[in-house]
């Protein structure tokens, strides 16, 4: 008895230790600091996402770039369609054929007259900036010592220094393809990875997901389609236009005037300024029929064709649009520099879709609390 006696007080005095324990430095039972504590991880996560999608720019753009390419495989499918009621499968496959089809022409047949006269143009253009640094000096406006490299240099310095993917021949050849290869996948089952973000989204916040990459792929493919056609445009326009007046180098300035027309001002004073320097070249005469044809070329697309395409998709500002490549070419490079207007236009598709649900919102609580 004696010792169940001390037993059941030993465990008694050791119930009543633990019972009167004080927390110690390492419990948080403060409802604020657990709180506080909550929100700073909430923040130093967000901080660690934006570092690493700073660090992985360049893949990001990529993965962007093929879903822009697989909205223009999608829309020409959708296209196709209207004329040619066959499973949506071989309509991508047409659509993917002509494509390859074209590239083919492209590198065989156009290949080699393009690339003479890239070589020539090259050092047509490096003529003509002498001679507008030796008339600068002459009328004393300093002395001008320019060179390929310390133009190229500047160039480079002026889109950004994150060019690292397309910093090469071969950087820009494999992430061409990598371009391409995402771009079909996601084109041949966009649903598919639709579905698949949606699925890591909570329940409640699905619906607005849909609703939302519906409208971006509206978008998207609308944006594409007009781009398309103002390159189709501008490029066998200039080309042409080249040909019956007589500049140099026809069928490079329409290539290079088309490939430009991607991107929205920026690509029009390129191309303008290639253009009036290819021209002038050849005379006083071609150089002011250089300069008509851009403006005319320039004035169809920018009233004909950007109009029409804004009616059927997002209207952006054109200093909108200017500042976001001034912006995403400083900090991006050149892959941020061709993709900053399809980077805006999904941004606000995405801010109206927001603006209209809070809308929504706001309408439904004044209902209810209206008698």
């Amino acid at each position: 008895m004696a010792e169940e006696s001390k037993a059941s007080r030993i465990r008694s005095s050791a119930a009543y230790d633990a019972t009167s324990e004080a927390p110690g430095p390492t419990e948080i039972r403060s409802h604020l600091v657990r709180s506080e504590l909550l929100k700073a991880g909430v923040w130093l996560g967000l901080a660690l996402l934006i570092g690493v999608c700073i660090i992985l720019i360049q893949p990001i753009l990529l993965i962007f770039a093929g879903i822009v390419l697989a909205s223009m495989l999608d829309g020409g499918a959708r296209l196709l369609g209207r004329v040619l009621p066959i499973a949506r499968g071989w309509r991508l496959l047409i659509v993917c054929l002509s494509l390859l089809a074209f590239l083919t022409w492209a590198v065989l047949f156009a290949g080699s007259q393009i690339t003479d006269q890239a070589a020539a143009l090259q050092g047509v253009i490096m003529g003509q900036v002498e001679r507008i640094a030796a008339w600068a000096s002459d009328h004393g406006m300093g002395s001008f010592e320019l060179d390929t490299k310390t133009i190229a240099d500047n160039i480079a310095g002026t889109v950004g220094r994150v060019t690292a993917a397309v910093g090469t021949v071969l950087g820009a050849l494999t992430s061409l393809v990598m371009i391409l290869v995402l771009g079909i996948f996601i084109a041949i089952e966009p649903r598919l990875y639709e579905r698949g973000v949606a699925w890591m989204l909570p329940m409640k916040a699905r619906e607005n997901f849909y609703i939302t990459t519906a409208r971006m792929g509206f978008t998207l493919r609308r944006l594409m389609a007009g781009r398309l056609l103002g390159m189709l445009v501008e490029g066998i326009g200039t080309w042409l236009a080249c040909l019956a007046v007589g500049i140099p180098m026809a069928a490079l300035m329409g290539l290079l005037t088309g490939l430009l027309a991607f991107i929205p001002n920026i690509g029009a004073i390129l191309s303008g300024v290639l253009l009036v320097l290819v021209g002038f070249s050849a005379g006083t005469d071609t150089g002011l029929w250089a300069i008509a044809i851009y403006l005319i070329v320039q004035t169809v697309d920018g009233y004909l064709i950007v109009p029409m395409v804004a009616k059927k998709t997002v209207d952006l500002a054109p200093a909108l649009v200017l500042g976001a490549q001034i912006l995403f070419g400083a900090l991006l490079g050149l892959m941020g520099l061709f993709l900053a207007d399809p980077i805006v236009a999904m941004i606000k598709v995405a801010l109206e879709r927001e603006a209209e649900r809070n809308a929504g919102t706001a309408d439904g609580k004044a209902a209810t609390a209206s008698p």
